[in-house]
């Protein structure tokens, strides 16, 4: 979506960790840590590709492999501002009425069906919808 509409799309990730997953808040304190050293999207895949096996050891072992430097991750992972983005995108989800993950949302509108095409089409109607 971001190749076809790079002038009109923007992707906008919000952390949501499920209450039922034991580790989810840390690993998005983890990402969001990542983020500080411009690696976001390499930990956030990481993570995702061994969702079921997440634990400090995991976490440790994407740290090393993707060179991020140990201390300030360390320092950021733990970080008030971490954990206040991480607050603020919970409550945003459940004010939007988030109930799992992933969630997408076009313009503040809930997307279910979670096709490309779909997507697609949700785009161009807003664009439609927006004028442009």
């Amino acid at each position: 979506m971001l190749e076809k509409y790079p002038n009109q799309v923007k992707l906008v990730f919000k952390n949501y960790p499920l209450k039922s997953h034991q580790y989810a808040r840390k690993a998005a304190a983890a990402a969001l840590a990542a983020h500080a050293q411009g690696r976001f999207w390499d930990f956030h895949d990481a993570l995702f590709a061994s969702y079921n096996k997440l634990n400090d050891v995991s976490v440790q072992e994407i740290q090393v492999r993707l060179e991020l430097d140990k201390s300030t991750f360390d320092v950021q992972r733990e970080s008030p501002q971490v954990m206040d983005q991480i607050k603020r995108d919970i409550q945003w989800a459940r004010e939007a009425g988030v109930r799992g993950t992933p969630s997408v949302f076009i313009n503040g509108r809930s997307q279910r069906s979670r096709s490309l095409e779909s997507f697609s089409a949700a785009v161009e109607a807003e664009l439609r919808r927006l004028g442009k």
